[in-house]
C-alpha cells in the first residue's frame, strides 16, 4: 500500500516538474516590454502608465502564476497581451532562453510587419 502512494506522489512530482521546464509557446500577438507593478491594477509599462484588465495572469518564469501585489517595484522583462481595451490580459516574465529570442516586437506596428514562425517562436523582420 505504501510503495503505491510512494510512485503515485513520484510520479506527480516528476509530471509536475516536466511542465514547469516545458518551453511556452507566446501567440503572435504577445508584445516585449518592460513593466514595473506600481499600484495593482497600476503598473508602467515602458515607462508608461497602464493598467491590469480584470482577469489579467501574470506567470513567472517556471509559468506559475504571480499575484500582481507580490511583484511591486520589481522591474520585469515581460511578454504581454492586451485585451480590447489596451489593458494588459497575459503577461509572461521571461527566462533567460525566451529573452535571447530575439527580435521580438514590441510595438503593434512591429508586429504587423514583421513575420512569425510559431512553430520556432521566432519573428524576422521584413
Amino acid at each position: 500500500m505504501h510503495r503505491c502512494a510512494l510512485t503515485a506522489v513520484t510520479l506527480v512530482v516528476c509530471a509536475s516538474a516536466a511542465v514547469a521546464q516545458a518551453p511556452r509557446n507566446f501567440p503572435a500577438t504577445a508584445l516585449r516590454g518592460e513593466i514595473v507593478v506600481t499600484a495593482p491594477p497600476e503598473l508602467l509599462l515602458n515607462r508608461q502608465p497602464a493598467r491590469l484588465a480584470p482577469g489579467a495572469r501574470i506567470r513567472a518564469m517556471d509559468n506559475m502564476l504571480v499575484m500582481s501585489g507580490a511583484a511591486l517595484n520589481q522591474r520585469m522583462l515581460v511578454n504581454y497581451t492586451l485585451d480590447l481595451q489596451g489593458q494588459l490580459l497575459d503577461v509572461w516574465i521571461l527566462n533567460p532562453a525566451e529573452l535571447a529570442r530575439r527580435p521580438w516586437p514590441s510595438t503593434p506596428q512591429e508586429a504587423a510587419t514583421w513575420r512569425f514562425n510559431a512553430d520556432l517562436q521566432t519573428w524576422s523582420r521584413p
